[in-house]
């Protein structure tokens, strides 16, 4: 089949004397925010090329029709399709969730407490077949405090932007005007007369806060915070001891917190600490105290409490470590419970308030584990918490757990209706020094038959951005290439959080390049010890580790034999010097300010991977990407590619599939997300030639 081509039209860009050729620039339309949330708006010989680079993908990969299908057979046939959530205790309502065999979206439930009476009050199968859409995204669903209205919002593109709906859910009807633009976000007052909510801004951040007074046909919603730099963004949300709305604006390295009474009839909101930069912090309330969990004066993170936010005569609750992520807290009537990250492992904490003694909960033997806690209920006078743990080979399970007597009942184990067993996995922690000696945590998961002699194919994850942790819980998905003998191994590189604050700022502005070094220097290590082989290494990330795939297979091509990239962040100098797009100017403390400052516009130049394509032998690569993705424009994974066609010096696969209606998660629902991962492991296994 031949070869899509996008057509050459050079355009010469320059910033800071420096002066370079963009040949695909020009599919860049100056009003893609509204072809974001319409299609048709879309260039016509775009259009095509995606098209053509579509069937020229399905072409390629029609020898695996069969695989994906038997994939797709196999993850779906480990999900136990008819389940339901634990219950969470309201003060007159239990709430849970469940999922149907054939449904592909949640149902929401509740039953009067002290009655047997089951309700339905939300169906998202439903609610799409009536609205008749092929994409369906929720992005909240909350329930009034008096239990009489439901508040949802909807996306019907993928672009992200919501719309909100409140209806009375007793009649079905519709008792407010619908709220357009929003982030999604949903908070009812507690009296029941108002929701909060944070409306998107031309160039889709949220910058306001508005109150909307329910019963509101007619008139524009209260406008009660706005916040002025536009590399803010904000969100509200109700205090654990529902005695103020806290406003947080933030970029991802420096906050500010406002607060105001839930009384409040004309709320006025309080600034508790000016914004200084690269400081963080969160302030909570319980039982007449304030809580600040921030960085400052702390790299990885303390808590401080005060008895008034008028005075801030803060004292140390919680001390900072070093490289220990010192976690938020979780507050009972008696208890606080905590949790804490070093070396890329969770622990969790609680405190007993009548003796302020503070024990780790320890509920495993594994040493490698994902711990969770939960309430379940809104009051907060009890004992109990839900107690949850996973790990690479043991699906989840949760506990009913007494911080009193300690006394713990298993009330929900994530069950594998096509079997598993956990025996049949080895999980291991190993350590590698990267390039400038600092030793970096592997996690590494193997079918105990698959010799570790240098002849297994591995899959190397990695993300290393933002601060984003990847944690080593269950992924029952990635059996499927565990079982046909592909290592599954996670990297925590630099760039996330994983051995605290300090391991993000080592791996972010102009020290991004560590993020790719310590992937590269994963991939060497597992060679060296006999995980795998050169040139049998599948490389895997998504949108920032997109980002991580296309520097690292422009810098060691050799190492791989395949690259998976998912709405991958490629053409990141371009993005970065455009300061109307969503997200950039909100992430110049991550990636740094290109167009404004010499030495970040060098060193992203440097490293960016659409500018790095260079004449060479790349690995089989497939790129997938969303035409409604806000977040990571189609443009950029279509440009790469194109560019790539141009200089790749091999026969190897280079597939581009963008799917026609969805946004930056991919596919809605849940056969769409797991016909999602089919393709993407149908791809790895033809490559290893395991079909």
């Amino acid at each position: 089949m031949k070869i899509p081509y996008l057509r050459k039209k050079p355009e010469l860009k320059s910033c800071h004397n420096v002066t370079w050729e963009d040949n695909y620039s020009w599919i860049h339309q100056k009003n893609i925010l509204e072809v974001l949330k319409d299609k048709s708006k879309l260039d016509p010989e775009v259009k095509k090329y995606l098209d053509d680079e579509n069937d020229y993908a399905e072409h390629h990969l029609k020898d695996t029709k069969s695989l994906q299908k038997k994939l797709f057979d196999e993850i779906k046939g480990r999900i136990k399709l008819d389940d339901e959530s634990l219950p969470y205790k309201d003060h007159t309502f239990k709430y849970w969730t469940k999922t149907t065999a054939k449904g592909n979206y949640s149902i929401k439930l509740r039953k009067k407490i002290g009655t047997k009476k089951i309700e339905e009050i939300w169906n998202g199968d439903k609610e799409k077949e009536k609205l008749n859409t092929e994409y369906f995204g929720v992005g909240d669903l909350e329930v009034s405090n008096n239990d009489k209205y439901l508040g949802y919002s909807l996306d019907l593109k993928g672009s992200e932007y919501y719309t909100i709906y409140i209806r009375d859910i007793k009649t079905n009807k519709f008792i407010s005007k619908e709220i357009t633009e929003t982030s999604g976000g949903i908070t009812f007052s507690l009296d029941d007369k108002y929701i909060f909510y944070s409306k998107l801004d031309k160039n889709h951040r949220a910058r306001k806060i508005y109150r909307h007074e329910i019963g509101n046909f007619e008139d524009e919603d209260e406008l009660i915070f706005e916040e002025k730099s536009e590399a803010f963004t904000v969100s509200i949300g109700l205090s654990s001891d529902e005695k103020y709305y806290f406003i947080n604006t933030s970029d991802h390295n420096t906050s500010e917190q406002y607060y105001f009474n839930v009384n409040e009839a004309k709320p006025q909101p309080k600034l508790i600490m000016k914004r200084e930069r690269g400081v963080l912090y969160s302030v909570s309330s319980w039982d007449g105290k304030f809580y600040n969990h921030t960085n400052k004066n702390a790299e990885d993170f303390k808590i401080d409490v005060t008895e008034n936010l008028e005075e801030q005569n803060w004292k140390p609750f919680i001390s900072s470590k070093n490289e220990v992520l010192i976690g938020g807290l979780t507050f009972l009537k008696n208890w606080i419970i905590r949790s804490e990250t070093s070396n890329a492992l969770d622990k969790l904490f609680v405190r007993n308030l009548s003796t302020n003694l503070e024990k780790e909960l320890i509920f495993s033997d594994e040493k490698i584990y994902v711990p969770g806690v939960s309430l379940t209920q809104r009051n907060r006078d009890t004992d109990e918490i839900y107690l949850g743990y996973s790990s690479p080979k043991t699906p989840s399970r949760v506990y009913k757990y007494n911080l009193s007597n300690k006394s713990k009942k298993l009330v929900k184990e994530q069950e594998i209706p096509s079997g598993h067993n956990p025996e049949n996995y080895i999980v291991e922690r190993v350590e590698f020094e990267s390039h400038d000696g600092r030793l970096v945590p592997l996690t590494i998961t193997r079918h105990k038959k698959t010799k570790v002699d240098g002849s297994a194919n591995l899959l190397l994850y990695g993300y290393g951005s933002y601060g984003n942790s990847m944690s080593p819980s269950f992924s029952s998905t990635r059996l499927s290439l565990i079982d046909r003998d592909i290592i599954w191994a996670t990297a925590h590189i630099r760039g996330g959080m994983e051995k605290g604050m300090k391991w993000w700022k080592e791996g972010k502005l102009t020290n991004k390049k560590n993020t790719f070094e310590d992937y590269i220097h994963a991939g060497k290590y597992l060679t060296e010890n006999n995980y795998t082989s050169k040139g049998k290494i599948i490389g895997m990330g998504g949108s920032a580790g997109g980002l991580l795939m296309g520097a690292v297979v422009n810098q060691s091509p050799e190492l791989f034999l395949g690259i998976i990239m998912a709405v991958p962040f490629v053409d990141s100098l371009t993005t970065n010097l455009d300061h109307s797009l969503p997200l950039t100017v909100g992430e110049f403390d991550e990636f740094g300010n290109a167009k404004d400052n010499k030495e970040h516009f060098e060193y992203i130049f440097s490293y960016a991977p659409y500018n790095n394509i260079k004449k060479a032998d790349y690995p089989n690569i497939l790129i997938t990407t969303s035409l409604s993705d806000n977040r990571v424009l189609f443009d950029e994974p279509a440009k790469f590619t194109a560019k790539l066609r141009e200089y790749k010096t091999d026969n190897n696969l280079l597939l581009l599939k963008t799917e026609m209606n969805a946004g930056h998660g991919g596919k809605s629902g849940r056969d769409g997300a797991i016909e999602e991962i089919a393709i993407d492991y149908a791809f790895a296994l033809k490559i290893a030639k395991k079909i």
